[in-house]
């Protein structure tokens, strides 16, 4: 079930760097950064959960830790994918690590949490743990 999870969570990337486009040329010239980055998190956990919503019942019956693993996994590797890709397109780890500054407006740190606890509570509103 984990590993079928994983191509699941492989889905969101492209859904992430979708959002990241519409975050850089939609909602920063209509909103300014200020405002772009909080709404661009809320959107991007929207789809995290519509994602999860849709495809976690597909995954089979499992149990809560079998969730909360799956949930784990899905957050270690959206750091481990973040950094990364953030280090290959040139961003400092400082740059990297700046991200997680919820005062900022940025609201990377939430995203990372609702995707580790979104399998989980997918599987709980639709009552399959």
């Amino acid at each position: 079930m984990i590993k079928k999870s994983l191509l699941l969570w492989l889905t969101i990337i492209p859904l992430a760097i979708l959002n990241g486009a519409l975050r850089q040329f939609v909602l920063d010239p209509l909103l300014g950064m200020t405002y772009a980055k909080p709404v661009s998190g809320l959107i991007l956990c929207a789809l995290i959960f519509f994602v999860s919503f849709l495809f976690i019942p597909r995954l089979g019956k499992g149990t809560g830790k079998t969730y909360g693993l799956m949930g784990f996994v899905w957050a270690f590797l959206t750091v481990i994918f973040e950094t990364v890709l953030g280090l290959a397109l040139g961003s400092s780890f400082s740059e990297i690590i700046g991200a997680y500054n919820i005062t900022t407006g940025n609201l990377w740190l939430a995203v990372v949490l609702f995707t580790g606890i979104a399998p989980w509570l997918t599987a709980k509103i639709r009552r399959i743990i």
